[in-house]
């Protein structure tokens, strides 16, 4: 050999004994390799008793000696079983293979419940169906996620992904009866988990009970709770995409304390710091509810995040909760689903504060809402008759309660319109001249003719809590949900006379009729009483195009609302004129006249308020000449 030869050789080895040290396992990687051995010996060592336990003996009639048939596995499905007791644990006899499903219904609603995680891939409502009349289903298999988080050995395992054992079958509830169906996870023949589902009667409700059983053999020892995650894509259901996606979020409750929500209009994340009775997935019309009556310990987050419209779904929302775990050897928690409508009556008997699900306002909006619209609405309900009837009877009920406010706005508007030529007069002296001065002689002009310049403003302004509740009832009023009349074909959603088959910038993809009959009559309102609105007083004359402009604008907004809403404020306009039109012919302007002439006859007397404001307008008035 020569020397190259010689040095090639050397050189050859080095590498390869490099390539040895540098490719040799960690301790880590050997700590895990023999733990794998131990497993498989210990499956192995399992099998062989189990074989030797279970399978036939042959004896040889030529011999005394007993010859066991099959006492191993095959190597393959040894290390297939390894394989699944390094992914799962304790829970590998659990590592799922076929789904199986169970059926459990009453006269309401259809639940689905799979082996496979053993949980609700499915709650279809009968009495409910989609915009395109499909049954409307609250949980889509494929895009809900609903378990525990579980750690055995150092393996953190989620059951939504292992097979349960299904213990009962498919039944339908009726009445007063009740039935249950146990899902149970194995981690051994004396230590499961099982999820308990019942159904009561006629009802939304789906008790849910979770049951350990010896689990403190399996579970990590230094695990006080239990994560619990709920995971759900929210199927669209409504027409109006738009406003279903904008009511969707979660609404949740504090122990003791009130219902708040994420917000509905962008994406939104919290860490709740305080204990909670329940979590909602709420979307405009129905609502998945997951109650715990002791409550939810911390931590507890929550999220919300928008999906693009085009999809199925509305929005995707999470939610991760905590389940305490006492290490007992037989422990239950107890819960309670509820997958059905935002009716306000259904969730207000359930109690725990559900119908605050339902945004009819806050403050005196809600008030006039709970207090009245709903019962009356109710009432209304009851004779079976047309939805749109109901609005139109509703209507005339309300405006039937505020004639008086009503009667009391129209005298001060007629007494302005008697006034008017005195007050141009007045601005007409006083022009270019002092303010101050202009305004003290028309309130002299007021006090002597007996007139409130608020008069007028008032009576409106008390009639703006029931405008503005009707805002918030009726997209929220799922009784309105598919009821037709005339050519709205859902009066919880906007009606359509043309689809323009593209969008328009702020006014959208359709033409809305009631929108534009509400638009129309409310231009018509203002331009009546355009008359009153600037007397005597230049500066609300100058504001009069915004009158006028609030409608058009109004008009965008409304045209993707509900028809039952732009309905209402229809007849609402239709009927102020109405009133109107018979005040103005039993109203004698004559007589009216009169008395404000008679009016100005008589002393006037003055407040002491008056008189504190005249006071200070004198005084405020002295100020430019004392400077100068």
């Amino acid at each position: 050999m020569d020397r190259n030869s010689i040095i090639g050789l050397i050189a050859i080895g080095a590498i390869l004994i490099g390539f040895t040290i540098y490719n040799q396992p960690s301790d880590e990687e050997i700590a895990e390799l023999k733990r794998q051995q131990d497993s498989i010996a210990a499956i192995q060592q399992a099998n062989t008793a189990k074989a030797t336990a279970t399978k036939p003996v042959v004896t040889d009639t030529s011999s005394t000696t007993a010859i066991v048939i099959n006492d191993t596995l095959p190597a393959s499905d040894s290390l297939k079983q390894a394989g699944l007791v390094a992914k799962y644990g304790d829970f590998a006899g659990a590592a799922f293979k076929e789904e199986k499903t169970i059926t459990i219904e009453n006269e309401f609603v259809k639940y689905t419940l799979s082996n496979k995680g053993g949980r609700v891939i499915s709650a279809i409502l009968k009495q409910y169906k989609t915009h395109d009349s499909l049954p409307v289903n609250l949980v889509d298999k494929d895009s809900t996620r609903f378990g525990l988080s579980l750690i055995s050995k150092n393996i953190t395992v989620n059951t939504d992904s292992l097979q349960f054992e299904s213990l009962g079958k498919s039944f339908i509830v009726s009445n007063n009866d009740s039935n249950k169906v146990i899902m149970r996870l194995k981690a051994g023949e004396t230590n499961y988990i099982d999820y308990i589902y019942e159904l009561k009667g006629n009802s939304y409700l789906l008790n849910f009970s979770v049951n350990f059983v010896n689990m403190n053999q399996s579970l990590a020892s230094n695990v006080n709770s239990l994560p619990l995650f709920w995971e759900s894509k929210t199927v669209r259901h409504e027409k109006g995409k738009d406003n279903e996606a904008n009511a969707t979020t979660i609404y949740y409750k504090y122990m003791d304390d009130e219902v708040d929500y994420l917000s509905e209009m962008a994406d939104d994340q919290e860490s709740l710091p305080n204990k909670v009775q329940w979590i909602s997935f709420k979307q405009q019309f129905f609502t998945n509810v997951l109650l715990a009556k002791e409550g939810f310990d911390k931590p507890i987050d929550i999220e919300t995040k928008k999906i693009d419209y085009t999809s199925s779904f509305g929005k995707e929302l999470k939610a991760t909760l905590a389940i305490p775990f006492n290490h007992s050897t037989n422990e239950t928690k107890n819960y309670t689903f509820y997958f059905g409508p935002n009716h306000y009556k259904t969730l207000k008997d359930i109690g725990y504060s559900f119908e605050k699900q339902v945004p009819l306002g806050w403050g005196i909006f809600g008030w006039v809402n709970r207090f009245g619209v709903i019962p009356v609405f109710n009432f209304l309900s009851s004779f079976n008759i047309n939805f749109g009837i109901i609005i139109l009877i509703l209507t005339i009920l309300i405006k039937a309660v505020l004639f008086p406010l009503t009667y009391k706005a129209y005298l001060s508007q007629a007494k302005m319109k008697i006034l008017k030529p005195e007050l141009d007069e007045i601005n007409k002296e006083n022009e270019g001249g002092d303010p101050m001065k202009k305004q003290q002689a028309v309130m002299a002009l007021y006090k002597k003719a007996g007139v409130s310049p608020m008069g007028g403003c008032l009576p409106m302004l008390l009639q703006m809590p029931i405008l503005i509740a009707m805002f918030r009832f009726f997209p929220a009023s799922i009784e309105l949900r598919q009821q037709s009349f005339l050519w709205a074909t859902d009066l919880s959603t906007y009606d359509t006379i043309y689809d323009f088959g593209f969008s328009i910038p702020w006014y959208g993809d359709h033409v809305s009729l009631f929108t534009l009959l509400m638009t129309v009559s409310t231009i018509l309102y203002t331009r009546m009483n355009d008359q009153f609105s600037g007397a005597g007083n230049p500066q609300m004359a100058q504001m009069k195009w915004i009158m006028y402009l609030m409608p058009i604008i109004f008009l965008g907004v409304f045209n993707n609302y509900a028809a039952g809403l732009s309905y209402y404020y229809f007849l609402a306009n239709m009927m102020t004129f109405a009133i109107q039109f018979l005040m103005k012919r039993f109203v004698d302007e004559k007589a009216l006249h009169a008395k404000i002439e008679e009016n100005k006859k008589k002393p006037v007397t003055k407040s002491k308020f008056q008189s504190r404001l005249e006071e200070i307008a004198k005084q405020k008035g002295a100020m430019p000449a004392k400077k100068k």
